[in-house]
């Protein structure tokens, strides 16, 4: 795609996130999942890296799948499904700030709307980075970030069962501080939490991680100053428990426990566009 065209989708994404209303961001695993959701309407679409990482057969937050991979699979994503594609970039695929840096630039090359840089090191026995690495991955992400691609400076703390808000706002307000566009924090317990960051971080917006398992309604969450709704790997395992359940039944000789509303002959029309 055009330089033109990657232009407009990043300011297309850009002005979703200045609102004021607020937009769910559904994360594909594949192009024809992405032109599904284009289907039903949403107006961007993230990847998931835990769930790319899972169709590749491997574990994700270990470094097992590479930035270029990533790269590839979101761009295929962008140019199937023409929609602004948010990359869920796990630490930014680097050591140091200048490859985060690098790519930021290469997500840029890639025609990608937005990417996430989250706190993560990629070993699991000591999960999370001191404060200062990471707020020096966020200025370097947002050096490149800035005017070109939306920058989602992320803490994954209580993904990682470190239940401490207030380390969870100073890092989320010093990545604010250090040029990130939008803020994250996973598996934020509840409601006072949300709205906890949200106070501390505003005007910027912030990205909430939701699933089925949540009692908080869209319009609750819009009303406290949620901006953005993203799904993690919940899409993906949705389609997962299908095939399981169906599968369950096949091995027992139903013959009709694949039948669906959906003829393929819908998904190669798709893929026509």
């Amino acid at each position: 795609m055009s330089d033109i065209a990657a232009q407009a989708r990043y300011e297309h994404f850009v002005e979703l996130h200045r609102g004021p209303d607020t937009f769910i961001m559904p994360n594909a695993w594949d192009g024809p999942s992405a032109l599904l959701f284009k289907e039903a309407g949403f107006k961007s679409i993230a990847t998931s890296s835990a769930a790319f990482a899972a169709t590749l057969g491997r574990l994700d937050g270990i470094h097992a799948v590479s930035r270029d991979e990533h790269l590839d699979h979101a761009a295929l994503l962008t140019t199937m499904s023409g929609l602004p594609i948010n990359g869920d970039f796990e630490d930014g695929y680097g050591e140091t700030p200048e490859d985060v840096r690098a790519t930021v630039d290469a997500a840029v090359a890639r025609g990608l709307a937005g990417i996430g840089v989250e706190d993560t090191t990629g070993d699991p026995s000591n999960a999370i980075r001191d404060f200062d690495d990471a707020v020096r991955r966020i200025e370097a992400a947002a050096a490149a970030a800035h005017g070109r691609i939306v920058l989602t400076g992320r803490t994954d703390n209580f993904l990682w069962g470190i239940s401490d808000i207030d380390d969870t706002i100073r890092r989320l307000s010093a990545y604010a501080e250090a040029g990130a566009d939008v803020l994250y924090a996973p598996n934020l317990p509840d409601m006072a939490s949300i709205s906890a960051v949200i106070r501390a971080v505003a005007p910027k917006p912030v990205n909430l991680l939701v699933g089925p398992q949540d009692a908080a309604t869209f319009a609750e969450l819009q009303t406290i100053g949620v901006r953005r709704i993203s799904l993690g790997v919940d899409p993906y395992t949705h389609a997962l428990a299908a095939t399981q359940a169906a599968a369950a039944k096949l091995a027992d000789g139903d013959l009709t426990a694949l039948a669906s509303h959906l003829n393929f002959g819908h998904i190669i029309d798709l893929i026509k566009g």
